[in-house]
């Protein structure tokens, strides 16, 4: 049975008019609007509602939804096992960042005793296992660059560049089922291109380092582990794709 606009407001405690909004932009549209100009929602709507509120609630602009939940290999149950995945991370995040305020709680009233160490479990400021291997790979000035200029940024700066790398990603890992040298592939695996000489890693990759950069997201279990979080195959699909583009887009 359709469900009028209030209703499903009233259901998911979300505003009549953030639906109305949903509507205009193309995110979520009404099964049928009646004559008289009543939006009617049907459960297939808000299934696709509730994938949009977890996409929402991780923290996903609402273009990018969009642009997933759009495009054509979107795959719902799929999706939804990510979501579970990266909401089990945020969770074991949560629970020991309150692990450490209760402790810090109990020390403040002299209950316990914390070392230095303890007083900072649960704070993660993204160490990247994978340096050693970058100092190998590309050597030490290109890391040295890329860790200057992160550390030059502010906080917010580090989050809206941490956000973009997870829209690259999760794009790419919508469309990981296509042929790697496909005109969408290939459009995708530019921007991750194009982000990473942008400027916000403080090195440029030459055409021949990005292939090698993709094929040790498949060389190294690390990585390929970390990058399959965003839906299993990826780092296989993106060595593939990042070669292709290096190759493509070689001088003749």
């Amino acid at each position: 049975m359709a469900m009028k606009v209030k209703e499903v407001a009233d259901l998911t405690g979300i505003s009549v008019r953030t639906l109305h909004h949903y509507d205009e932009i193309g995110l979520l549209h009404p099964e049928e609007t009646t004559g008289a100009g009543y939006r009617l929602y049907s459960d297939r709507n808000l299934e696709m509602l509730q994938q949009i509120l977890f996409f929402r609630e991780l923290g996903f602009p609402l273009k990018k939804i969009k642009d997933i939940v759009t495009n054509p290999s979107f795959d719902r149950l799929e999706s939804l096992t990510l979501h579970r995945k990266m909401m089990l991370e945020k969770r074991n995040r949560i629970e020991q960042m309150l692990a450490t305020i209760d402790k810090t709680i109990q020390h403040a009233k002299g209950e316990i005793a914390m070392t230095r160490k303890e007083k900072f479990e649960g704070f993660d400021f993204s160490h990247n296992p994978y340096e050693q291997e970058a100092r190998a790979r590309w050597g030490n000035e290109a890391v040295e660059e890329s860790n200057a200029t992160l550390q030059g940024l502010s906080k917010e700066e580090q989050k809206v560049m941490g956000d973009r790398m997870n829209d690259i990603y999760i794009h790419l890992a919508s469309l990981r089922h296509v042929l790697p040298d496909s005109g969408a592939a290939q459009a995708a695996i530019k921007e991750w291109y194009d982000f990473l000489n942008s400027g916000v890693v403080g090195h440029h990759y030459s055409l021949e380092a990005f292939k090698g950069l993709g094929q040790m997201y498949v060389d190294d279990e690390r990585f390929t582990k970390n990058i399959d979080k965003f839906g299993e195959g990826l780092a296989l699909f993106m060595r593939d794709a990042m070669a292709a583009f290096a190759d493509s887009n070689k001088e003749s």
